[in-house]
């Protein structure tokens, strides 16, 4: 058996919820679809400084529960259940869940976000958000007059390493090779900069730290040349993996357009993808910006583009 709804949106996080918000407030009766990690990427973030309206800071997982609490005070409901199958050929639209429950509904929100591509070194786990990150411009703040790594040889590496060096005291960029996939510019740009060292036909082999006041920090890394087998210790205080981010837009190949990296395309400024119906909003179609901030702004938009489309038709 099946149920309906208005509006169905399909991943939380700040893009999802803030959708949610203004769906409900629109009396779309939203319901939201959390998947498998629920509250999205800011639910493995610690602290969060640069969202408007915490001069303080919040931590990430605090400020999902703040959004989720919004969404529902409006009427938004949450469903802790994995969408891994939709049908948008015809209207209602279908959607099914791993649990296998069939849910249909007048307009889809697609939230699923992108997660950062990772290296699953020893000590990764351990580290993360503390000491290790996947995002320079969310947490270089954090790392003034501190060594700084940089993992990875494309153009966002190199752009992370000279955004961090108006932070850290040094910034080294780590490359399992000699030849870089970024362009040229961006090379010598990294190159250029008195700030910048390169470490060469180099892997991270494990993050290494200590406890401080009861939590695990980052304090090092051991480093293997991928050449000489030499593993050599590094001090470290923060490392910055740059290797690319894969968005979670898998079950909407050949249904929804997408560019080569599978991220969903929006027509113009606005959310509507090539199916009527169909919008998306947050980390999911946004290569560019990648930001909590821009995220829910773009939930926003999704919300008011959903109610629209739902008034015409």
């Amino acid at each position: 058996m099946s149920q309906h709804h208005k509006v169905i949106v399909i991943g939380s996080g700040p893009a999802g919820f803030t959708a949610a918000i203004y769906a409900s407030r629109a009396n779309l009766e939203a319901v939201v679809f959390e998947g498998n990690q629920p509250g999205g990427q800011l639910t493995i973030t610690t602290e969060v400084e640069n969202y408007p309206g915490f001069p303080a800071g919040v931590q990430g997982p605090e400020m999902m529960e703040l959004f989720r609490q919004q969404a529902h005070r409006f009427g938004a409901k949450s469903i802790y259940e994995l969408v891994n199958k939709v049908d948008f050929t015809s209207r209602p639209f279908n959607l099914w869940t791993e649990d296998g429950n069939h849910y249909t509904c007048d307009a889809v929100i697609v939230s699923t976000g992108a997660t950062a591509r990772l290296l699953h070194t020893k000590g990764e786990d351990t580290y993360w958000g503390r000491g290790i990150s996947a995002c320079a411009t969310c947490d270089g703040f954090f790392y003034r007059g501190k060594k700084i790594f940089v993992v990875g040889g494309g153009d966002t590496a190199m752009e992370e390493a000279n955004y961090l060096t108006h932070f850290g005291e040094s910034v080294t960029i780590i490359h399992r090779r000699q030849e870089f996939r970024a362009s040229k510019i961006m090379v010598d740009r990294a190159k250029e900069n008195p700030k910048i060292n390169l470490l060469l036909d180099s892997v991270i082999d494990e993050y290494l730290g200590e406890d401080v006041g009861g939590f695990p920090s980052l304090t090092s890394i051991r480093v293997e040349n991928v050449k000489s087998g030499e593993m050599t210790v590094h001090s470290a205080d923060g490392v910055f993996i740059a290797i690319g981010h894969t968005p979670n837009t898998s079950i909407f190949k050949g249904i929804l357009d997408m560019n080569e990296e599978g991220y969903i395309l929006t027509h113009g400024k606005s959310t509507y993808t090539n199916v009527p119906g169909v919008f998306a909003c947050g980390d999911c179609q946004d290569w560019i910006y990648r930001q909590a901030v821009t995220a829910a702004g773009s939930g926003c938009s999704a919300a008011i583009d959903a109610e629209r489309w739902l008034q015409e038709h």
